[in-house]
């Protein structure tokens, strides 16, 4: 079978498990199932970019996820005007003053005599530090101080929120530029275990920060690139072309909702494969494939492979905060706690390794097929639990296998993942 041949039936495939979700359960569960794929797809290409293409293992996807989903709250929400009276200017100040302390203690250390440098950039830090508290804790106080349990935080700009689908691209960036200067030295498992550390202080920021995103309260009600349902239940031409389906007009709004999301989704996978494909097959593409496959070659030949990987890095990263806004927008919600490594990390790996490592639509496939096991798994191991036990009296089994229905999804991706590298070690769509 071709190469081609086998992505076609792949992708029919994956067609026709979310066409029968719909047909056998409800649309509105294939509509949810295809947009949380496509936002998942999104993710892998962002991972497939750093792995498949250079090498690198980075397992702090979460915390770029994460910016993704605060880009959507500092741009779209609208600024609370009584809470940057309060203490805004503050929080700014001594942000500023933090940025400065910290560029001075570096330009003392590269410019100042070896003999007293460490004194001087130690001194700078525990100045900056203090100064830094006085004029910053006092205007957190008096942001979180108001109207708490609405606001308490600084709000956004109030752009439209499609804007803020680029800006967590670039907020992830910035943050992958940071990470990556100090990390991206170190090689495999200990670049790991720098970026997950990073991405749990990512984390611990956004859950503890109430000011910036009014952490573990969370921010709900965020604008929508898209209608609400309930204006479309009120919309007589809108109840009209339902009846004329036979759809009930909440049915019907909540249908063409998430088709419009699809929409939107699809056309944002589709330019970030695009994209992606083309980097792959150009110079530039080839030269990372060089890199990932002998390092000690590649700087022989006169490459800067730390460069490179900064920039490979950067735009993975870029990628998966552009996938984290989308799905807050899909959402309407930033909720902190929700950013588990199980979701944010492994199931991405899962996606990027059962699909294809180094191959983008690989990467695509892996994110819809396994985002349909992840969500139907649950249901369908609740259903074949039941048939075991229907017939079983009462008792510690029986009630130990109902219990254990929870922990199917964590025995099917393994199972997924034990098969794949078995019998297909380079996933169901290898690199070419």
């Amino acid at each position: 079978m071709t190469q081609t041949m086998r992505t076609t039936l792949l992708f029919a495939l994956v067609a026709v498990l979310i066409i029968g979700t719909g047909i056998v359960q409800s649309w509105n569960s294939a509509l949810f199932i295809l947009n949380m794929g496509l936002v998942s797809a999104v993710m892998a290409l962002g991972v497939n970019l750093q792995w498949g293409l250079a090498g690198l293992f980075n397992v702090g996807i979460m915390g770029f996820v994460a910016l993704g989903g605060l880009a959507v709250v500092l741009t779209s929400t609208p600024p609370v005007t009584e809470a940057w009276a309060a203490g805004g200017l503050r929080i700014i100040g001594g942000l500023v003053l933090g940025a400065l302390s910290i560029a001075l203690a570096i330009l003392t250390w590269q410019k100042a005599p070896r003999t007293w440098r460490g004194y001087a950039v130690a001194a700078i830090i525990i100045g900056g530090f203090f100064l830094f508290r006085a004029v910053f804790d006092p205007g957190v106080g008096a942001v979180e101080a108001y109207d708490a349990a609405i606001s308490g935080n600084l709000g956004g700009l109030g752009l439209p929120v499609l804007l803020s689908w680029p800006m967590g691209g670039l907020l992830a960036a910035g943050a992958a530029w940071f990470i990556g200067k100090t990390a991206l030295g170190l090689r495999s498992d200990y670049l790991a275990i720098a970026t997950l550390g990073i991405a749990e202080i990512v984390i611990a920021v956004l859950k503890n920060e109430d000011w910036l995103a009014r952490g573990v309260k969370n921010v709900i009600g965020l604008p929508r690139p898209v209608p609400y349902e309930i204006d479309l239940q009120n919309d007589p031409a809108f109840v009209e072309r339902a009846a004329s389906l036979g759809l009930d007009a909440t049915t019907a709004s909540t249908l063409w909702v998430k088709l419009q999301y699809s929409l939107l989704l699809t056309a944002v996978l589709v330019l970030i494969l695009v994209l992606a494909q083309l980097s792959r097959n150009s110079p530039w593409g080839r030269m990372m494939r060089a890199i990932r496959d002998n390092e000690t070659a590649a700087r022989a030949m006169g490459k800067d492979v730390t460069k490179r990987h900064l920039q490979v890095f950067i735009l993975g990263s870029a990628i998966c905060g552009i996938a984290g806004a989308m799905m807050t927008t899909l959402d309407g919600a930033l909720t902190p706690t929700t950013y588990q490594p199980l979701r944010f990390t492994f199931l991405i790996w899962v996606m990027v390794i059962v699909g294809g490592s180094g191959n983008n639509l690989g990467a695509v496939l892996g994110g819809f097929l396994i985002w349909f096991l992840w969500v139907q798994v649950e249901p369908m191991g609740q259903a074949l639990i039941n048939g075991i036990t229907m017939g079983m009296g009462d008792g510690a089994l029986k009630d130990h296998l109902q219990d254990s229905v929870q922990h199917m999804r964590l025995l099917t991706m393994g199972v997924v993942l034990l098969a794949v590298l078995r019998f297909s070690p380079r996933g169901l769509l290898p690199e070419r």
